[in-house]
């Protein structure tokens, strides 16, 4: 299984971004895709989830900000990234797994396989 996460960049604020994570070596429609970002000396926490059933989950102060969306024929998540801002700065991975329940979907333990992870950087 591989995940290529890209997209990533230098942007000011206000601005916006549109990453991708192609997945490959799976059953796409069976996963569930989430977003993590991790900034400089902070821990790795939740963005969004684009869950196998079709719905869809945010980090609540993220929520109209991202949109997350998926093509399953083209085995790819996607994450909207609108009216950016400098504490969105970090490197974003995303993450897949079959069995994660919503409760746990923040939960980095709870996912089989992970993306590498593309940096973005919002100027002030």
């Amino acid at each position: 299984v591989q995940l290529q996460a890209s997209g990533g960049g230098l942007v000011q604020a206000g601005g916006s971004l549109r990453l991708s994570c192609a997945a490959s070596g799976l059953t796409f429609r069976r996963y569930t895709i989430s977003w993590f970002r991790q900034a400089p000396g902070k821990e790795r926490e939740f963005v969004a989830a684009s869950r196998w059933t079709g719905n869809t989950n945010y980090r609540d102060s993220l929520q109209g900000r991202f949109t997350i969306s998926r093509d399953n024929a083209k085995n790819t998540v996607y994450l909207q990234m609108t009216s950016l801002k400098p504490e969105d700065t970090a490197v974003y991975y995303c993450a897949a797994d079959q069995r994660v329940i919503l409760s746990q979907l923040g939960n980095t333990r709870e996912y089989d396989y992970w993306g590498q992870g593309t940096q973005v950087t919002v100027s002030s």
